[in-house]
């Protein structure tokens, strides 16, 4: 059988670091092994927090990348930018994080009303008019069969709408590695604008996604079925669940912190803190701990700090935190391996952060400040990852915080992963999942039913 040959579209990829770009760089790095060609269109310039070119070393030589420039602007700036045309708006923020009351909100200044109306929906707009003319041309030069669009950034979408234009029968998948409409987009953790018209336009560009993609696929069965239940007129089947997940080879397990000699219990945060993992609840917990309790314990947070409240509210805690800044993958790993426990914080009911999978997959017990009905919390549950408090329950955390410090040795003995039911989310593994649906959205398999034996249905996930 032929190779299927399928152009990857992802506005981030390695050498680019970052929990955003590791989905696009295991499909890159396993989809290959499946009998698929795999064509990426990536940005030269893209606004990312960092770079980690190690991740370049798994993508195998047969990917071929197109890397297009983008009138987007770098990270640092693009953050500069946006602290001075939200105005007061942080200030309007409780140091914990919390969001003040929305009485009185004030008029956004004219700089950011225009931004508001022209970088819609995303600031990735901008590398769009190049998107729109490199990708059918790829598509013809290289005979795709398929096409797959990773998101976000969200304006990628647009994309959807013009190829299916220019080529009517070809195969076009989007994939949202987050959900936009009820989560990512009221956030607005990385754009700009939160004003009416932009949620319009997210609605109308989603809906125009979802009539012209062959399949949708999301990264949690809550997602999923948010999305769909948008659109009931379309079948189940047009939407599909496959999770991020973890890659085995880079793991280096260890069931017990590396010897410090300090006498402390180290909790490791990896990854951004942005709205959906702000440290509000977190530090008002630790504030509550008995002195003799606070001095054995030691956070660490390795990550871009999305905001300055979020920052200075976790240096209010004094000479017990240490905020290393963005680090490339294997450090951020090495770093994870020698903790206590992995702390994850999560507002988020649908989506789960890719670095939930990172820390399942490297054997450290979480300690989890999640939403208590979200997915995160199922999976912390089924996986037996872990303990748990409501993101919101001050209490809560302060007692989770209290328990890790008095669990002391008998922490091997409590800790019983389902390390089984974890394997399930290795990427290797998924992206074999990911190449059977593509493969049959393609018509490269017996059938035309996407929930035939051979392509597991979107309950195993949650289920086995």
């Amino acid at each position: 059988m032929e190779p299927l040959n399928v152009l990857l579209v992802s506005y981030v990829f390695p050498p680019v670091g970052g929990t955003g770009v590791m989905r696009a760089a295991s499909l890159a790095r396993y989809l290959p092994g499946e009998n698929i060609r795999l064509d990426v269109l990536t940005t030269r310039n893209p606004a990312a927090v960092g770079n980690d070119p190690t991740l370049l070393k798994d993508i195998p030589p047969s990917v071929t990348v197109h890397r297009t420039l983008t009138l987007d602007l770098p990270f640092g700036m693009k953050k500069a930018i946006k602290r001075f045309v939200m105005g007061t708006k942080s200030s309007a923020k409780s140091a914990a994080g919390q969001q003040a009351a929305p009485a009185g909100k004030k008029r956004p200044g004219l700089l950011k009303r225009i931004l508001d109306n022209v970088l819609l929906p995303d600031p990735q707009v901008t590398w769009f008019p190049v998107l729109s003319r490199a990708a059918p041309r790829i598509i013809r030069d290289r005979k795709i069969d398929l096409v797959l669009i990773t998101v976000p950034a969200f304006s990628n979408l647009l994309l959807i709408k013009k190829l299916r234009k220019e080529f009517p029968n070809l195969p076009i998948v989007a994939d949202f590695r987050d959900e936009w409409i009820t989560t990512s987009f009221e956030l607005v953790s990385f754009s700009f604008s939160d004003s009416p018209r932009a949620e319009e336009t997210a609605r109308r560009i989603e809906a125009e996604t979802v009539a012209n993609a062959t399949t949708v696929v999301a990264v949690t069965e809550a997602a999923r079925n948010k999305i769909h239940s948008r659109y009931p007129e379309q079948p189940d089947e047009r939407f599909q669940l496959v999770p991020n997940g973890f890659d085995a080879t880079k793991m280096t397990r260890s069931a017990s912190a590396a010897q410090r000699n300090d006498g402390k219990v180290l909790l490791t945060h990896v990854g951004t803190v942005y709205p959906t993992t702000a440290p509000g609840s977190l530090v008002d917990a630790i504030k509550l701990l008995p002195a003799d309790v606070r001095s054995r314990l030691k956070l660490r947070f390795i990550g871009h700090i999305e905001e300055p409240r979020f920052r200075e509210a976790l240096l209010g805690l004094g000479d017990m935190v240490e905020l290393f800044g963005y680090l490339p993958q294997r450090e951020a790993l090495a770093a994870m391996n020698e903790t206590d426990y992995v702390l994850l914080l999560n507002t988020d009911p649908l989506n789960v952060g890719n670095k939930f999978y990172e820390y399942a997959g490297g054997g450290k017990p979480i300690l989890g400040a999640v939403h208590p009905e979200g997915e995160t919390r199922v999976l912390l549950e089924q996986m037996r990852a872990g303990w748990w408090a409501g993101i919101d329950d001050v209490e809560g955390i302060r007692k989770l915080l209290l328990d890790a410090v008095n669990r002391g040795d008998s922490l091997l003995q409590e800790f019983r992963p389902d390390t089984e039911r974890i394997a399930q989310y290795e990427r290797a593994v998924l992206a074999q999942r990911y190449a059977r649906l593509l493969h049959k959205i393609a018509g490269r398999q017996r059938g035309s039913d996407l929930n035939e034996t051979n392509l597991a249905p979107v309950q195993d996930f949650q289920e086995c």
